[in-house]
Protein backbone atom coordinates (compact mmCIF):
# COMPACT_ATOMS: atom_id res chain seq x y z
CA UNK A 1 0.00 0.00 0.00
CA UNK A 2 2.84 2.34 0.89
CA UNK A 3 4.37 1.74 -2.55
CA UNK A 4 1.00 2.45 -4.17
CA UNK A 5 0.57 5.64 -2.14
CA UNK A 6 4.08 6.79 -3.03
CA UNK A 7 3.37 6.07 -6.68
CA UNK A 8 0.08 8.00 -6.55
CA UNK A 9 1.77 10.90 -4.76
CA UNK A 10 4.49 10.96 -7.39
CA UNK A 11 1.84 11.00 -10.11
CA UNK A 12 0.06 13.93 -8.46
CA UNK A 13 3.34 15.85 -8.17
CA UNK A 14 4.20 15.18 -11.81
CA UNK A 15 0.70 16.20 -12.88
CA UNK A 16 0.95 19.42 -10.87
CA UNK A 17 4.30 20.18 -12.48
CA UNK A 18 2.89 19.59 -15.96
CA UNK A 19 -0.08 21.87 -15.22
CA UNK A 20 2.24 24.49 -13.82
CA UNK A 21 4.48 24.32 -16.88
CA UNK A 22 1.42 24.44 -19.16
CA UNK A 23 0.17 27.49 -17.31
CA UNK A 24 3.54 29.19 -17.70
CA UNK A 25 3.59 28.34 -21.37
CA UNK A 26 0.11 29.74 -21.84
CA UNK A 27 1.07 32.94 -20.06
CA UNK A 28 4.10 33.33 -22.32
CA UNK A 29 1.92 32.76 -25.39
CA UNK A 30 -0.48 35.44 -24.23
CA UNK A 31 2.38 37.86 -23.69
CA UNK A 32 3.68 37.05 -27.16
CA UNK A 33 0.16 37.37 -28.56
CA UNK A 34 0.04 40.97 -27.38
CA UNK A 35 2.85 41.70 -29.80
CA UNK A 36 1.47 39.48 -32.57
CA UNK A 37 -0.05 41.23 -35.58
CA UNK A 38 -3.82 41.18 -35.93
CA UNK A 39 -5.51 40.85 -39.31
CA UNK A 40 -4.71 43.81 -41.51
CA UNK A 41 -7.84 45.78 -42.43
CA UNK A 42 -7.66 47.15 -45.98
CA UNK A 43 -10.04 49.87 -47.19
CA UNK A 44 -10.11 50.57 -50.93
CA UNK A 45 -12.10 52.53 -53.50
CA UNK A 46 -10.70 50.36 -56.31
CA UNK A 47 -12.94 48.56 -58.77
CA UNK A 48 -13.13 44.78 -59.19
CA UNK A 49 -10.14 44.37 -61.51
CA UNK A 50 -7.83 46.19 -59.13
CA UNK A 51 -9.21 44.41 -56.05
CA UNK A 52 -8.69 41.03 -57.72
CA UNK A 53 -5.10 41.92 -58.62
CA UNK A 54 -4.29 43.00 -55.07
CA UNK A 55 -5.86 39.91 -53.52
CA UNK A 56 -4.12 37.60 -56.00
CA UNK A 57 -0.74 39.11 -55.13
CA UNK A 58 -1.31 38.91 -51.37
CA UNK A 59 -2.60 35.34 -51.46
CA UNK A 60 0.26 34.17 -53.67
CA UNK A 61 2.71 35.71 -51.20
CA UNK A 62 1.20 33.69 -48.34
CA UNK A 63 -0.95 36.36 -46.70
CA UNK A 64 -4.32 34.70 -47.32
CA UNK A 65 -6.36 34.82 -44.12
CA UNK A 66 -4.19 37.59 -42.66
CA UNK A 67 -6.20 40.50 -44.03
CA UNK A 68 -9.78 41.74 -44.44
CA UNK A 69 -10.49 43.86 -47.52
CA UNK A 70 -13.47 46.20 -47.74
CA UNK A 71 -14.43 48.22 -50.83
CA UNK A 72 -16.14 51.60 -50.67
CA UNK A 73 -17.06 54.37 -53.04
CA UNK A 74 -14.59 57.24 -53.38
CA UNK A 75 -16.87 59.70 -51.58
CA UNK A 76 -17.59 57.31 -48.71
CA UNK A 77 -13.98 56.34 -48.13
CA UNK A 78 -12.80 59.90 -48.61
CA UNK A 79 -15.30 61.07 -46.01
CA UNK A 80 -14.03 58.49 -43.52
CA UNK A 81 -10.40 59.49 -44.08
CA UNK A 82 -11.10 63.17 -43.54
CA UNK A 83 -13.45 62.64 -40.58
CA UNK A 84 -11.63 59.86 -38.71
CA UNK A 85 -7.94 60.32 -39.44
CA UNK A 86 -5.74 57.64 -37.84
CA UNK A 87 -8.74 56.49 -35.76
CA UNK A 88 -10.06 54.83 -38.91
CA UNK A 89 -10.30 51.05 -38.61
CA UNK A 90 -8.11 50.46 -41.65
CA UNK A 91 -4.40 49.68 -41.42
CA UNK A 92 -3.86 49.90 -45.16
CA UNK A 93 -5.66 52.16 -47.64
CA UNK A 94 -5.76 52.33 -51.43
CA UNK A 95 -7.46 55.49 -52.55
CA UNK A 96 -7.43 58.40 -54.99
CA UNK A 97 -4.12 60.13 -54.36
CA UNK A 98 -5.61 63.57 -53.82
CA UNK A 99 -7.68 62.23 -50.92
CA UNK A 100 -4.61 60.64 -49.33
CA UNK A 101 -2.76 63.97 -49.69
CA UNK A 102 -5.58 65.93 -48.08
CA UNK A 103 -6.04 63.41 -45.25
CA UNK A 104 -2.29 63.49 -44.49
CA UNK A 105 -2.27 67.28 -44.49
CA UNK A 106 -5.17 67.37 -42.04
CA UNK A 107 -4.33 64.44 -39.75
CA UNK A 108 -0.71 63.35 -40.37
CA UNK A 109 -2.19 59.85 -40.35
CA UNK A 110 0.14 57.85 -42.61
CA UNK A 111 3.63 56.51 -41.98
CA UNK A 112 6.41 56.80 -44.54
CA UNK A 113 6.83 53.72 -46.72
CA UNK A 114 9.95 51.78 -45.75
CA UNK A 115 10.72 50.30 -49.17
CA UNK A 116 12.10 51.69 -52.43
CA UNK A 117 9.19 51.86 -54.87
CA UNK A 118 11.25 52.64 -58.01
CA UNK A 119 8.46 54.91 -59.23
CA UNK A 120 9.04 56.84 -62.46
CA UNK A 121 7.78 60.09 -60.91
CA UNK A 122 8.39 61.54 -57.48
CA UNK A 123 5.66 61.00 -54.87
CA UNK A 124 5.40 61.86 -51.18
CA UNK A 125 7.18 59.42 -48.85
CA UNK A 126 3.89 58.21 -47.36
CA UNK A 127 2.25 56.85 -50.53
CA UNK A 128 2.94 55.38 -53.94
CA UNK A 129 0.48 54.76 -56.81
CA UNK A 130 -1.07 51.39 -57.58
CA UNK A 131 -2.74 52.48 -60.85
CA UNK A 132 -3.57 55.47 -63.02
CA UNK A 133 -6.49 56.44 -65.24
CA UNK A 134 -6.34 58.80 -68.22
CA UNK A 135 -9.23 60.69 -69.82
CA UNK A 136 -10.15 60.90 -73.51
CA UNK A 137 -13.05 61.29 -75.93
CA UNK A 138 -14.48 58.17 -77.58
CA UNK A 139 -17.09 57.63 -80.27
CA UNK A 140 -19.33 54.99 -81.77
CA UNK A 141 -18.22 55.10 -85.41
CA UNK A 142 -21.44 53.50 -86.68
CA UNK A 143 -23.60 56.14 -85.00
CA UNK A 144 -21.37 58.92 -86.29
CA UNK A 145 -21.83 57.60 -89.83
CA UNK A 146 -25.59 57.11 -89.42
CA UNK A 147 -26.05 60.63 -88.05
CA UNK A 148 -23.62 62.20 -90.51
CA UNK A 149 -21.53 63.62 -87.69
CA UNK A 150 -17.88 64.69 -88.04
CA UNK A 151 -15.21 63.09 -85.89
CA UNK A 152 -14.65 65.50 -82.96
CA UNK A 153 -11.15 66.73 -82.20
CA UNK A 154 -11.82 68.56 -78.96
CA UNK A 155 -14.11 68.72 -75.97
CA UNK A 156 -15.27 72.09 -77.29
CA UNK A 157 -16.44 70.40 -80.51
CA UNK A 158 -18.98 68.45 -78.43
CA UNK A 159 -20.82 71.70 -77.65
CA UNK A 160 -21.87 72.12 -81.31
CA UNK A 161 -25.57 71.86 -82.10
CA UNK A 162 -25.20 68.71 -84.23
CA UNK A 163 -24.17 66.73 -81.14
CA UNK A 164 -27.21 67.73 -79.09
CA UNK A 165 -28.63 64.73 -77.22
CA UNK A 166 -25.81 62.51 -78.48
CA UNK A 167 -23.10 63.14 -75.85
CA UNK A 168 -22.49 61.44 -72.50
CA UNK A 169 -20.14 62.54 -69.72
CA UNK A 170 -19.69 61.51 -66.07
CA UNK A 171 -20.97 63.69 -63.23
CA UNK A 172 -18.21 65.21 -61.10
CA UNK A 173 -20.52 65.07 -58.09
CA UNK A 174 -20.32 61.26 -58.23
CA UNK A 175 -17.31 60.28 -60.31
CA UNK A 176 -13.66 61.34 -60.17
CA UNK A 177 -13.40 60.47 -63.88
CA UNK A 178 -15.35 63.66 -64.58
CA UNK A 179 -12.55 65.63 -62.93
CA UNK A 180 -10.32 64.71 -65.87
CA UNK A 181 -12.85 66.52 -68.09
CA UNK A 182 -13.06 69.59 -65.83
CA UNK A 183 -9.28 69.88 -65.56
CA UNK A 184 -8.98 69.85 -69.35
CA UNK A 185 -11.65 72.52 -69.84
CA UNK A 186 -10.41 74.88 -67.13
CA UNK A 187 -6.74 74.51 -68.13
CA UNK A 188 -7.38 75.23 -71.80
CA UNK A 189 -10.07 77.92 -71.62
CA UNK A 190 -9.94 79.40 -68.14
CA UNK A 191 -12.92 79.68 -65.83
CA UNK A 192 -14.91 82.31 -67.75
CA UNK A 193 -14.95 80.75 -71.23
CA UNK A 194 -14.68 77.31 -69.62
CA UNK A 195 -17.97 77.79 -67.80
CA UNK A 196 -19.71 78.71 -71.07
CA UNK A 197 -18.27 75.62 -72.78
CA UNK A 198 -19.26 73.38 -69.89
CA UNK A 199 -22.79 74.85 -69.88
CA UNK A 200 -23.25 74.05 -73.58
CA UNK A 201 -21.73 70.59 -73.09
CA UNK A 202 -24.14 69.82 -70.25
CA UNK A 203 -27.03 71.01 -72.42
CA UNK A 204 -25.94 68.70 -75.25
CA UNK A 205 -25.74 65.76 -72.85
CA UNK A 206 -29.32 66.17 -71.65
CA UNK A 207 -30.16 63.02 -69.64
CA UNK A 208 -26.80 61.39 -70.40
CA UNK A 209 -24.77 62.71 -67.47
CA UNK A 210 -23.72 59.56 -65.66
CA UNK A 211 -23.03 58.83 -61.98
CA UNK A 212 -20.38 56.25 -62.94
CA UNK A 213 -17.13 56.90 -64.76
CA UNK A 214 -17.91 53.88 -66.95
CA UNK A 215 -21.42 55.11 -67.73
CA UNK A 216 -20.51 57.06 -70.90
CA UNK A 217 -18.61 54.19 -72.57
CA UNK A 218 -21.55 51.86 -71.89
CA UNK A 219 -23.94 54.23 -73.65
CA UNK A 220 -21.52 54.74 -76.54
CA UNK A 221 -21.11 50.96 -76.94
CA UNK A 222 -24.84 50.35 -77.38
CA UNK A 223 -25.27 53.39 -79.63
CA UNK A 224 -27.55 55.29 -77.28
CA UNK A 225 -25.22 58.25 -77.82
CA UNK A 226 -22.54 58.90 -80.43
CA UNK A 227 -19.82 60.44 -78.28
CA UNK A 228 -18.62 60.19 -74.70
CA UNK A 229 -15.87 61.27 -72.36
CA UNK A 230 -14.29 58.82 -69.97
CA UNK A 231 -11.37 56.45 -69.44
CA UNK A 232 -9.11 56.16 -72.45
CA UNK A 233 -8.03 52.55 -71.90
CA UNK A 234 -11.63 51.32 -72.05
CA UNK A 235 -12.07 52.72 -75.57
CA UNK A 236 -8.68 51.39 -76.67
CA UNK A 237 -9.65 47.90 -75.49
CA UNK A 238 -13.05 48.10 -77.23
CA UNK A 239 -11.47 49.11 -80.53
CA UNK A 240 -8.88 46.33 -80.25
CA UNK A 241 -11.71 43.86 -79.65
CA UNK A 242 -13.34 44.85 -82.95
CA UNK A 243 -16.16 46.96 -81.55
CA UNK A 244 -17.23 50.06 -83.54
CA UNK A 245 -15.45 52.31 -81.06
CA UNK A 246 -12.69 54.84 -81.66
CA UNK A 247 -10.94 57.27 -79.33
CA UNK A 248 -9.61 60.81 -79.62
CA UNK A 249 -6.94 62.52 -77.55
CA UNK A 250 -8.56 65.94 -77.29
CA UNK A 251 -6.85 69.23 -78.07
CA UNK A 252 -7.43 70.21 -74.43
CA UNK A 253 -5.23 67.34 -73.29
CA UNK A 254 -5.25 63.93 -71.62
CA UNK A 255 -5.26 64.33 -67.84
CA UNK A 256 -4.50 61.51 -65.42
CA UNK A 257 -5.53 60.60 -61.88
CA UNK A 258 -3.69 58.07 -59.76
CA UNK A 259 -4.90 55.78 -57.00
CA UNK A 260 -2.29 55.11 -54.34
CA UNK A 261 -1.51 52.91 -51.36
CA UNK A 262 -0.71 54.18 -47.86
CA UNK A 263 -0.16 52.63 -44.42
CA UNK A 264 -2.12 54.13 -41.53
CA UNK A 265 -0.19 55.22 -38.43
CA UNK A 266 -1.29 52.97 -35.50
CA UNK A 267 -0.15 52.16 -31.95
CA UNK A 268 -0.28 48.47 -32.92
CA UNK A 269 3.20 48.39 -34.43
CA UNK A 270 3.09 44.66 -35.23
CA UNK A 271 0.01 45.06 -37.43
CA UNK A 272 1.42 48.24 -38.96
CA UNK A 273 4.57 46.30 -39.88
CA UNK A 274 2.45 43.58 -41.48
CA UNK A 275 0.46 46.21 -43.39
CA UNK A 276 3.75 47.65 -44.68
CA UNK A 277 4.79 44.20 -45.91
CA UNK A 278 1.48 43.85 -47.75
CA UNK A 279 1.86 47.29 -49.32
CA UNK A 280 5.25 46.25 -50.68
CA UNK A 281 3.82 43.00 -52.08
CA UNK A 282 1.01 44.85 -53.84
CA UNK A 283 3.44 47.30 -55.47
CA UNK A 284 5.98 44.64 -56.46
CA UNK A 285 3.69 41.72 -57.34
CA UNK A 286 0.27 43.12 -58.32
CA UNK A 287 1.51 45.65 -60.88
CA UNK A 288 1.91 43.13 -63.76
CA UNK A 289 -1.81 42.33 -63.44
CA UNK A 290 -2.85 45.92 -62.71
CA UNK A 291 -1.09 47.36 -65.75
CA UNK A 292 -3.11 45.05 -68.01
CA UNK A 293 -6.35 46.66 -66.82
CA UNK A 294 -4.91 50.15 -66.29
CA UNK A 295 -2.20 50.54 -68.93
CA UNK A 296 -0.21 53.49 -67.62
CA UNK A 297 3.48 52.91 -66.81
CA UNK A 298 4.25 54.03 -63.24
CA UNK A 299 7.41 52.14 -62.28
CA UNK A 300 10.85 51.42 -63.67
CA UNK A 301 10.85 48.50 -66.09
CA UNK A 302 7.17 48.83 -67.03
CA UNK A 303 6.13 49.30 -70.63
CA UNK A 304 2.84 49.72 -72.46
CA UNK A 305 1.84 49.55 -76.10
CA UNK A 306 1.92 52.69 -78.24
CA UNK A 307 -1.88 52.50 -78.45
CA UNK A 308 -2.12 52.98 -74.69
CA UNK A 309 0.19 56.00 -74.66
CA UNK A 310 -1.90 59.16 -74.46
CA UNK A 311 -1.33 61.42 -77.43
CA UNK A 312 -1.58 64.71 -75.55
CA UNK A 313 -0.68 64.17 -71.87
CA UNK A 314 -1.00 67.20 -69.60
CA UNK A 315 -0.86 67.99 -65.90
CA UNK A 316 -3.10 70.45 -64.06
CA UNK A 317 -1.22 73.56 -62.93
CA UNK A 318 -2.31 73.25 -59.28
CA UNK A 319 -1.81 70.38 -56.81
CA UNK A 320 -4.84 68.09 -56.79
CA UNK A 321 -6.57 68.23 -53.42
CA UNK A 322 -10.02 67.59 -52.02
CA UNK A 323 -10.43 71.35 -51.71
CA UNK A 324 -9.68 71.82 -55.43
CA UNK A 325 -12.11 69.02 -56.29
CA UNK A 326 -14.82 70.76 -54.27
CA UNK A 327 -14.09 74.02 -56.10
CA UNK A 328 -14.45 72.27 -59.45
CA UNK A 329 -17.66 70.59 -58.29
CA UNK A 330 -19.02 74.06 -57.51
CA UNK A 331 -17.83 75.19 -60.97
CA UNK A 332 -19.79 72.29 -62.52
CA UNK A 333 -22.95 73.19 -60.59
CA UNK A 334 -22.68 76.84 -61.57
CA UNK A 335 -22.40 75.85 -65.24
CA UNK A 336 -25.62 73.81 -65.26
Amino acid sequence: MKKIRKSLLLCFILAAMVMSLSGCGQSNNNDAGAATAQKVVIYTNADKEAVDAMQNSLNAAGYEGEYVLQTMGTSELGGKLIAEGDKIEANLVTMSSYFIDSAQKQHNMFVDLDFDTKALDKYPAYYTPILANTGAIFVNTQVLTEKGLPMPKSIKDLTKDEYKGLVSIPNIMNSSTAWLLLQAIISEYGEVEGKEILHKLIENCGPHIEASGSGPIKKVRIGEVAVGFGLRHQAVADKAAGKPIDYIDPIEGNYTLTESIAVVKKEDTATTKLAMEMAKVIIEKARPELIKSYPVALYQGESITDLNKAGNPKTFNEPLTVELLMAHQAFFKAAQ
